[in-house]
């Protein structure tokens, strides 16, 4: 009887151990997935910003309202998230995990957690709370950023010295830009690292630099009043500009007493920079985002084209009083006529009647197309503030394309572009201007023709020695093309004056709206900047 009972026990002790492994089996029978699948599957949608997905993945269905926030409070651009080992039970589990948040102007921020996950509907799902964001999270707290930045990076010109400080002239504010108290729209731009009401970058290099000049903050990321981490920041890094302080007072003197609008735009031609930018009155910033016709001083890219076809200075060209291409009559100014002479000296007193036809005869709509864009014509312009890029329509018809010759018909241009012309044909090249030199600019350099630069700079010395600049008062040495761009409409034009060229590596053009001839008007103004410098 007792080895009976003794044997009984141990059965029953037996059973009792095989009921508790069936309990645990009818879990592993019964529950779709593991834990470590469902872990991922949130994890995945945590990265991916996916709320439906998360939610899909809740033990509770519920409003994500603390992940809504912490991606407001903090600013979080992207959030990785690594899984360590599943801590398994029964109906409940734990997955640790590293998370890193990538947070708008401020750095990254990489901490631990856990994800509780548990049986629900037969499923495993996570078992949400604030703390599933982070361990420190409670119910109704919040996360938010305290900020300390560093003092602002200053913006200089060429030789260091600073231009941001509003003790410099209006022509260099426009570039510069302000500093202006930051609205909410900027702040939803920006970044939670800003606040409504702090300085910001408004205009000009301030505000395309905005990021560059102040830095990222010391932040210190705060849930419900407690510190979680501080993230160190780092000073702003300065913007150097190509502005040359004496090139641009040379600039300002040659336009400030000038009674209408005038603008003048000075480039090195080695390298493309911009010396100076001026313009006489404030508002809009003509010199680099005027689109003005450039009238003659485009005969400087159409002889470009004609040079490279053959035509040589000295060739001998005719300049009637007249010429009709296309159904276009087409006359000189105040109907000038010189008979036959040379090429060189047709540019020099800026015929019409000789540009129009040769560029029928010699060139097309698509080489002199192919002419300007090789002097920025049609090339994006990068230089950190707005600028106009010089436009040139292919030609449609060849009244359009004798047009076109001599700077008139469609196309466009600002004081930038054709002093970038001139720098180009100083130097040989055309280099994309540029205003920051560690900006990355979106054209390529493009040189000229062979032949074309000895044969231009020629040209463009008798403009200035016994041309339509003549009695400018250009120093000696000074290569250049007067323009006189008609605009409006009705029989009487109004005429914009232009004049362009270069002198040592100095390129440079000057406009003045309304101001009718080149030669009269405008070259003279080049001529007193020369003397300046």
């Amino acid at each position: 009887m007792a080895r009976g009972r003794t044997i009984a026990i141990v059965s029953g002790v037996s059973l009792l151990v095989a009921g508790a492994a069936g309990g645990g089996a009818y879990y592993l029978l019964h529950t779709r997935g593991t834990p470590a699948e469902t872990a991922q599957r949130f994890a995945a949608a945590w990265q991916a910003g996916d709320k439906p997905a998360m939610t899909a993945e809740l033990a509770t269905p519920q409003p994500l309202t603390a992940y809504d926030q912490m991606r407001t409070g903090l600013g979080v651009e992207s959030t990785t998230v690594e899984l360590g080992q599943v801590s398994p039970g029964d109906d409940r589990a734990t997955v640790p995990y590293t998370a890193t948040v990538k947070l708008k102007n401020v750095g990254e921020w990489t901490y631990q957690g856990r994800l509780d996950l548990t049986v629900a509907d037969r499923a495993w799902k996570v078992a949400w709370t604030p703390a599933t964001l982070h361990p420190s999270l409670t119910s109704g707290a919040s996360f938010a950023l305290k900020t300390r930045w560093p003092d602002r990076a200053e913006i200089t010109d060429a030789g260091g010295e600073r231009i941001d400080t509003g003790a410099v002239g209006g022509s260099v504010q426009q570039l510069v830009g302000y500093l202006d108290k930051a609205t909410k729209k900027d702040v939803g731009k920006l970044g939670a690292a800003y606040k409504t009401g702090q300085a910001v970058g408004r205009g000009g290099l301030q505000e395309t630099f905005e990021k560059r000049l102040a830095g990222t903050p010391t932040t210190e990321i705060q849930a419900g009043g407690k510190t979680l981490a501080t993230i160190a920041g780092t000073d702003g890094e300065p913007v150097r500009t190509t502005l040359d302080a004496a090139t641009q007072a040379a600039a300002v003197a040659a336009v400030k007493d000038v009674d209408k609008p005038t603008s003048l735009v000075a480039i090195r031609p080695s390298t493309g920079e911009i010396l100076s930018v001026v313009n006489n009155q404030g508002g809009f910033n003509r010199a680099l985002d005027g689109r003005y016709p450039p009238g003659s001083t485009f005969k400087a890219v159409t002889a470009i084209g004609l040079l490279a076809a053959g035509l040589s200075p000295k060739d001998t060209v005719t300049c009637p009083q007249y010429a009709t291409v296309g159904g276009l009559k087409i006359r000189n100014s105040e109907k000038e006529h010189f008979g036959s002479l040379s090429f060189l000296d047709s540019f020099a007193h800026s015929c019409n009647t000789t540009f129009a036809p040769l560029a029928k005869q010699h060139l097309g709509a698509a080489k002199l197309l192919e002419t300007a864009e090789q002097v920025g014509f049609n090339q994006p312009l990068n230089i950190g503030v707005p600028a106009t890029k010089a436009s040139f329509p292919r030609a449609q018809s060849d009244a359009e394309l004798a047009a076109e010759a001599f700077g008139q018909a469609r196309i466009t241009a600002s004081p930038l572009s054709m002093a970038s012309v001139a720098a180009a044909i100083a130097d040989g090249t055309w280099r994309p201007p540029t205003l920051v030199p560690d900006l990355k600019q979106k054209a390529g350099e493009q040189p000229l023709p062979d032949g074309v630069k000895s044969g231009l700079h020629a040209m463009m010395a008798a403009v200035v020695t016994k041309g339509t600049a003549k009695s400018a008062g250009l120093p000696a040495g000074t290569r250049g093309k007067t323009g006189t761009a008609e605009y409006g409409t009705g029989e009487k034009l109004d005429s914009h004056a232009w004049f362009m060229g270069f002198k040592g590596d100095v390129a440079f053009a000057v406009v003045v709206e309304g101001g009718g001839g080149g030669g009269k008007v405008a070259a003279p103004i080049a001529a007193a900047f020369l003397r300046g410098l």
